[in-house]
């Protein structure tokens, strides 16, 4: 799977600092930080496409809305 490396991508594209929060926080802090972005909070083994965007970034969270992994452009 391609990962934010592949993107040409100007500023900020991984925000570990938001693991362990509540996801729709994460959502609004990186909107925060660049409204370019497509912001989508998911439950962990949601399906989902494949495909590389760079601008969209995925939050995952368990069922209690707890970010799980490193929310990452892509």
């Amino acid at each position: 799977m391609a990962t934010h490396q592949s993107c040409p991508y100007i500023g900020k594209n991984s925000w570990p600092e938001l693991l362990g929060t509540n996801g729709d926080y994460a959502s609004s802090v990186i909107k925060g930080e660049n409204s370019s972005l497509q912001v989508t909070v998911i439950l962990v083994g949601s399906p989902v496409t494949g495909d590389l965007r760079c601008d969209r970034v995925r939050v995952w969270v368990d069922e209690s809305r707890i970010v799980v992994k490193n929310p990452t452009a892509g």
